[in-house]
């Protein structure tokens, strides 16, 4: 069977805008929330995230180009622009045919979507949408504009499952190398949704963190007091290759990818299932594809939104597939420093997931003081500061809206 390896990667995060910052932050426990800039919160019940530091779209594009892309498009072509470069990429010297691009987005422009309605619902009743209104809206452009941008014309969409969207891409483009249908992907995904759409209506389902008193420790995944995600924005692109085209061309690996789950919970349309049935099946189907034991895994990167039903749910599905060998194993959820991004959140996470494996370095849950007599405390939860050991193999798990679950396991490359 042909083999996957990662062979680049881009990050456009709130604790870094490139993959060594973003890097460095999660090794450092750094926090990205944040009051909000965005916009004015004064009648919000939630007044912080986790922006971006420091960004300004005229660094990477001319005024007239940045006008044409909503934040999320912009984000994923700043993603994945490092994505190709760090992998050494040359889209002039690949067989265009057999390149593709798989980029994901769970809620695509919302920021677009709202300035439109609004200035059509302030206005006179004249219709008067800007011609790039759709274009920049929909949740697939990112995908095409990546397509134009580098010429790639092998398969070429978006994928949707909420929170898990892009860990859905990373899966995708994963089986279509498998498939033969293409040899090298850009894959990954894009959140820009602070504003008063975004944050209004996560704060009516009682999704999200209202701590405006300690909003800078506000994600703490685990802990008694958590009540809710804080939301990040930004983007994280992965470069996805079969093992004899990146070794063709001198290509640096990563890791490799080995194991795959895509299950439903089939259960509620926000609520995890208590006991992490689809979480326990997700986990379970990586495992036998990669042809591995429970016992043969180092690390999993939690989906860890801090939210108090997840949290637990997440725990006793870990607890259930890998019994005792769950006390040896490093957890930690590394959304209690960027934030939930949400459709980027699993390309995002799975870079944190492939630098652990890459620099044996486990990075922290922080944000962690109160234990919650619902979790297990005799697990290792990387509580607070990176953990060094060996890691050869770990996981990633992503878990969305609607009850989509999707996990991705990696392991350290050998030939």
């Amino acid at each position: 069977m042909r083999r996957v390896v990662v062979t680049g990667m881009g990050a456009l995060t709130p604790i870094g805008n490139n993959l060594q910052e973003y890097w460095n932050g999660l090794v450092d426990g750094v926090s990205g929330a944040g009051l909000i800039t965005h916009f004015d919160t004064t009648r919000f019940k939630t007044k912080f995230a986790c922006e971006l530091k420091n960004y300004d779209p005229a660094q990477y594009f001319d005024r007239k180009e940045s006008r044409k892309m909503d934040r999320y498009t912009q984000y994923a072509h700043i993603a994945a622009d490092e994505a190709v470069k760090n992998a050494g990429l040359d889209p002039e010297a690949t067989d265009k045919d057999r390149c593709g691009v798989i980029w994901a987005s769970g809620i695509g422009g919302i920021d677009t979507f709202m300035e439109e309605v609004k200035g059509f619902v302030m206005g006179d009743g004249t219709p008067r949408f800007s011609p790039f209104f759709i274009p920049k809206m929909i949740s697939d452009i990112a995908a095409g504009m990546l397509s134009i941008k580098y010429g790639f014309r092998g398969p070429n969409f978006a994928t949707v499952s909420a929170c898990a969207s892009s860990t859905n891409a990373l899966i995708d483009a994963y089986y279509y190398i498998i498939l033969g249908k293409a040899d090298v992907f850009i894959a990954g995904g894009s959140e820009a949704s602070i504003n008063p759409a975004g944050i209004g209506g996560f704060n009516s389902m009682q999704a999200m963190s209202t701590n405006n008193e300690e909003y800078t420790t506000a994600s703490r995944p685990f802990d008694v007091t958590r009540d809710g995600f804080v939301i990040g924005e930004g983007a994280g692109a992965l470069i996805l290759e079969e093992l004899g085209h990146a070794k063709a061309r001198g290509a640096r690996i990563y890791a490799e990818v080995i194991g795959t789950g895509l299950t439903a919970d089939a259960y509620h349309i926000t609520a995890p299932h208590p006991d992490g049935m689809g979480a326990i099946n997700v986990m379970k189907q990586a495992i036998e594809e990669a042809g591995l034991k429970p016992s043969d895994l180092d690390y999993i990167n939690v989906h860890g939104t801090a939210t108090p039903l997840g949290d637990i749910a997440e725990i006793r599905a870990i607890i259930n597939v890998f019994g005792e060998h769950a006390y040896k194993l490093n957890i930690s959820a590394t959304k209690s420093m960027t934030g939930h991004l949400l459709g980027a959140a699993g390309a995002v996470e799975a870079i944190a997931t492939i630098m652990a494996v890459v620099h044996d370095t486990m990075p922290p849950t922080i944000n962690f003081r109160n234990p919650d007599p619902a979790i297990d405390q005799n697990l290792n939860l990387t509580l607070n500061k990176a953990q060094k050991r060996p890691v050869k193999v770990a996981l990633s798990n992503n878990f969305g809206f609607g009850g989509h679950n999707a996990s991705i396991l990696v392991r350290k490359f050998e030939e």
